[in-house]
C-alpha cells in the first residue's frame, strides 16, 4: 500500500449587498497594507489554504507583497475594485470535493459567481486548481472558476494549473509555480530580487507565567469549549460525543474493522442517511515524545507563535497560547510526508552540508530533485520524524518546526445509520490503517488508530470523540417506491446500512416501499463478511429484496461486484430503465467506482441496444438527474 497523503473538506449568503465593515474589504486590507497579490483558496482539507500560503509567501522574492484569504471572510464583488492596486493579481487554489462541488468555504462564491453578473474587466488572475484524477469531476472547480472569471472580463495571465493527487500533487503545484514566477515577472516587467531566504510568518512568545485556564489544551475555536459545550456544533465547535460501542466486525484475517457508535443525545445534532460523520483525531503520544526529545525540548512549555503581520487575519497558525505538546498532538499533522517548503526553509538548520544539500535539492525544480523527493520522501512513506531520525544533522528549533507543518485535519465517515431508527446515535464503519513502509517503519492511520482504542468506558471515564456533521447529496429517493441499487464492498457498506435500516423502517410506517437491492463484496465469507448477521436478517424480512454479495478471495478466480452486476444484467436493466431505480456507489473510487461504471456502460449497451458512446452518455444523463450518485474516496 502507497502511503496516503490526502485525507479522503451551509450557509447562502449575498454578496450584493453593501458590507461596510472594514474586515469585509480585502481591497481595503491590501491598500492598507501595501499587498498587490492576493490569494484565494477554497479548500476543505488544508492542502489549498497551504498552497496559498506559499504562493502568497512567494511574493517577496520578486519585490511584491501578497496575501492569502479565505473567499467566506470577504466581500467577493469587490473583485472588480482589484485594478485600483497597481501591478496587481487575483490567484485562485481551488480544490473541488465530492462529486465535483465547491469546498465548504468557497460555496458562496461560487454561487455568487454562478449567479452574478459581475464586470471583472481590468482584473488579472491565474488559477491553479487542486482534485483527483480517479473522480468523475476531476477539477471542476478550478476549470469553472478559471472559465467563469474569464467570461466576466478578467484577463487570464497564467494558464490553469492542474493538480492531481491520485499521482503527485507537490510536485503539479512545485512545477506549476516555477513557471508561474516568470511569467508574471515578465507580465510586469520585474526581475526577482534573488532573496531565496526563508521568511518567518509568526514569532515565538514564551510565557513563563500564565495562566493555565487561559491555555488552549486541544479545543479548535473557543477556549474551554471541551468544558462547556454550547450548541450549534460545527468545525470550528465540534460536539464530544461519548463512544456506547466499538466492536471487532470481522471474524477473522490480519485486518480489523471496527463498528463505533457514538451518542449525540441532548447536541440538538441532526443528520440524515447517507451524511458524513467529520472526527477530529489526535497523534499518537509515542511520536510526540520521540519528536521532543530528537530536538531536545520540554514539551510542556507554554507558547504562542504571533504572527508578524499584524494586518493578518490569523493571529496564529493554530490555537495559542498552547505546549508544544498540544500543539503536536492536537492541532499539526506529523504523519504525513512533508510538503517540498517545509524541507527548504528546514534545510538551513542541516550542519552537515551533504543533507542539507539534498534537502534543498528535494525541493527543487530540476528532474533528479523531483526524483529523490519522490523515492525519498513519497515512496518510502517517511513523516517528520522519520526525517529528523534519518538525517542526525537536522535539528531545526522545534518552534519553526511548528509554524511550518500543516493543520491536523478532522477526516470524514460516511454514516452508517439512519437517524429516523437511530436519532441519538452515530455510527461509523472503518478498517484500521496500518501498513510496513520501505524504510522497515510501521505507519498507522491517525484517526482509525485512535478510534479503535476508543472503548466505551476508560476507568469510569466515558470515551468521547469531537465530531460534526457535513451534510452530502447522498440521498435515497424522495419517493420510497422507487427502487435502489446499492453497491458498497468494504467499508462502502456504511451509507448503506443507513439506507436499508430507513427503508425498513418506512416499511414499517406503512409507506410502499421500491426494490431495495445490494451489491456487497468482501474478501472471505468466514472472515470479513461486515454486518452479515443484519444483512441476513433484513433479506429474510424483505427489506432487502436481493442480497448479493461476492466474496474475491472464496475462490481460484476473483469475483468482485462488477462481476455479478453483469451476471444479473437482465434485473438490473429492468430497474434502471423501467423502473426508474436509483444508482448509488460507495467505497474506493481508483479501481471499485471506475470497474462499476464501466459495468453499467456494458449493461446499458448490450441491453439497450446502444452504441458505446450512447452507453456512457445514457449513464451521464442518470448522474445529471440524480439517479446515479457516488460516495467514494482514494
Amino acid at each position: 500500500m502507497g502511503c496516503v497523503f490526502s485525507l479522503p473538506e451551509d450557509r447562502l449568503v449575498s454578496f450584493d449587498r453593501p458590507q461596510t465593515t472594514r474586515d469585509t474589504s480585502f481591497i481595503d486590507k491590501m491598500k492598507k497594507t501595501g499587498k498587490n497579490i492576493v490569494v484565494f483558496y477554497g479548500s476543505q482539507t488544508g492542502t489549498a489554504e497551504e498552497f496559498a500560503n506559499r504562493l502568497a509567501k512567494d511574493a517577496h522574492r520578486y519585490g511584491m507583497k501578497g496575501m492569502s484569504a479565505d473567499p467566506e471572510e470577504y466581500d467577493m464583488s469587490e473583485l472588480s475594485r482589484l485594478p485600483e492596486i497597481e501591478n496587481s493579481i487575483a490567484i485562485f487554489c481551488m480544490a473541488t470535493y465530492g462529486e465535483g462541488d465547491p469546498t465548504d468555504n468557497a460555496q458562496d462564491f461560487y454561487d455568487w459567481l454562478h449567479e452574478g453578473d459581475a464586470d471583472f474587466t481590468g482584473v488579472k488572475y491565474t488559477v491553479f486548481a487542486l482534485g483527483n484524477k480517479t473522480y468523475e469531476h476531476y477539477n471542476a472547480m478550478g476549470k469553472y472558476v478559471d472559465q467563469r472569471l474569464s467570461e466576466l472580463g478578467a484577463q487570464r495571465i497564467f494558464d490553469l494549473g492542474m493538480g492531481d493527487d491520485d499521482g503527485n500533487l507537490e510536485e503539479d503545484f512545485v512545477s506549476w509555480r516555477e513557471q508561474f514566477w516568470p511569467a508574471v515577472c515578465e507580465h510586469f516587467g520585474v526581475e526577482a530580487t534573488g532573496e531565496e531566504s526563508s521568511i518567518r510568518q509568526y514569532e515565538l512568545k514564551v510565557h513563563s507565567d500564565v495562566n493555565m485556564n487561559k491555555v488552549y489544551t486541544g479545543e479548535l475555536g473557543r477556549l474551554k469549549s471541551f468544558e462547556s459545550q454550547k450548541p450549534p456544533f460545527d468545525s470550528k465547535n465540534p460536539f464530544l460525543a461519548p463512544v456506547t460501542v466499538n466492536r471487532k466486525l470481522n471474524k477473522a484475517g490480519d485486518r480489523h474493522l471496527m463498528h463505533l457508535e457514538l451518542d449525540i443525545t441532548g447536541s440538538r445534532i441532526r443528520y440524515e442517511s447517507g451524511d458524513h460523520v467529520a472526527v477530529y483525531p489526535i497523534n499518537d503520544s509515542v511520536i510526540v515524545s520521540r519528536i521532543g526529545d530528537l530536538l531536545g525540548v520540554d514539551l510542556d512549555t507554554v507558547i504562542s507563535l504571533n504572527n508578524l503581520d499584524e494586518e493578518s487575519n490569523k493571529k496564529h497558525p493554530f490555537p495559542c497560547p498552547t505546549t508544544y505538546r498540544t500543539a503536536l498532538t492536537h492541532y499539526l499533522d506529523i504523519t504525513n510526508p512533508p510538503r517540498t517548503n517545509v524541507l527548504y526553509e528546514l534545510a538551513q538548520y542541516a550542519s552537515e552540508p551533504k543533507e542539507q544539500e539534498n534537502m534543498r535539492r528535494m525541493a527543487s525544480s530540476s528532474a533528479e530533485g523531483k526524483a529523490l523527493y519522490q523515492s525519498w520522501v513519497l515512496d518510502s512513506c517517511r513523516n517528520i520524524l522519520a526525517v529528523l531520525e534519518d538525517l542526525p544533522s537536522l535539528r531545526p528549533p522545534i518552534d519553526h518546526l511548528c509554524e511550518l507543518l500543516p493543520r491536523l485535519q478532522a477526516r470524514y465517515y460516511s454514516i452508517a445509520s439512519s437517524s429516523k431508527v437511530h436519532p441519538n446515535s452515530i455510527h461509523i464503519c472503518a478498517v484500521v490503517v496500518e501498513y510496513e513502509t520501505k524504510t522497515g517503519r510501521v505507519n498507522k492511520g491517525v484517526a482509525t488508530n485512535w478510534l479503535k482504542n476508543k472503548t466505551p468506558t476508560d476507568n469510569g471515564h466515558k470515551a468521547t470523540v469531537p465530531m460534526y456533521i457535513r451534510k452530502s447529496q447522498f440521498r435515497l429517493p424522495f419517493k420510497s417506491t422507487n427502487p435502489v441499487i446499492m453497491i458498497g464492498p468494504g467499508t462502502g457498506i456504511a451509507p448503506f446500512m443507513g439506507f436499508v435500516q430507513e427503508r425498513g423502517w418506512l416499511k414499517e410506517q406503512g409507506k410502499e416501499v421500491g426494490e431495495t437491492v445490494l451489491y456487497y463484496g468482501c474478501r472471505y465469507k468466514n472472515e470479513d463478511f461486515l454486518y452479515q448477521e443484519e444483512l441476513e436478517e433484513f433479506e429474510k424480512t424483505g427489506v432487502l429484496t436481493e442480497l448479493n454479495v461476492a466474496f474475491s478471495r472464496d475462490q481460484t478466480e476473483k469475483v468482485y461486484v462488477q462481476h455479478l452486476l453483469k451476471k444479473n444484467k437482465e434485473a438490473v436493466w429492468r430497474l434502471v430503465h423501467t423502473d426508474n431505480a436509483h444508482i448509488y456507489i460507495c467505497g474506493d473510487a481508483r479501481n471499485m467506482a471506475r470497474d462499476v461504471q464501466n459495468a453499467f456502460y456494458e449493461i446499458a449497451e448490450e441491453l439497450g441496444g446502444l452504441s458505446s458512446a450512447q452507453a456512457v452518455d445514457y449513464i451521464k444523463k442518470l448522474m445529471t438527474k440524480g439517479r446515479y450518485s457516488q460516495d467514494v474516496w482514494s
